[in-house]
């Protein structure tokens, strides 16, 4: 698959959260484009450009929001801070119809079962593409090992699993009994 160093979309969603992401922004901007590449190729496509503009838009919104909690709340349990700000969004540019769809991509992406309502095929693709990204590639769901090299080549990770790594260690001293308050199954 082709690799897109820039994706102009994204970009826009992304850079008004620079800030408030801080250090950590490198590392979570090229999370997403390893994921959004992932979930692109997940659905056989060898280019964003052969993927429909209605569905990058729809893959690039909520990978923009779907980990934003955590910056936003400080906190690992970061599903539903993440929720508001992806709404806003799509309210304020009158998107309100992919609202439901957007929203389980992200409320869903950390489900360790698939996802299995045809009506939002994207979840499930939304919830293996970040799947390949945060296993590191280890697991794959048939994407080629090569693929993934010239993803994290290209976007190099810059931090963001020690910075996942670090942060839920901190959560699990405080709360033993719920070690990891994203996944669902």
């Amino acid at each position: 698959m082709k690799i897109e160093a820039s994706i102009i979309r994204l970009e826009k969603l992304l850079a008004p959260w620079q800030s408030l992401i801080g250090v950590e922004y490198q590392g979570y901007r090229n999370h997403l484009y390893r994921m959004i590449h992932c979930c692109v190729a997940l659905q056989g496509h060898q280019s964003l450009e052969e993927c429909d503009e209605q569905t990058l838009q729809k893959i690039c919104i909520a990978a923009c929001f779907h980990d934003i909690g955590i910056w936003i709340n400080n906190t690992v349990d970061y599903i539903a801070p993440s929720l508001p700000p992806a709404r806003a969004y799509l309210l304020e540019y009158g998107l309100e119809a992919w609202t439901d769809e957007i929203i389980l991509m992200i409320s869903e992406h950390h489900k360790l079962s698939p996802y299995r309502d045809e009506a939002y095929p994207l979840v499930e693709v939304f919830r293996k593409g970040d799947l390949v990204d945060f296993s590191l590639g280890m697991v794959r769901f048939g994407l080629d090992k090569e693929f993934i090299a010239c993803l994290k080549s290209t976007f190099p990770n810059a931090g963001f699993h020690s910075m996942l790594v670090r942060r839920a260690s901190k959560w699990f001293l405080r709360h033993p009994l719920n070690p990891a308050p994203m996944m669902k199954w």
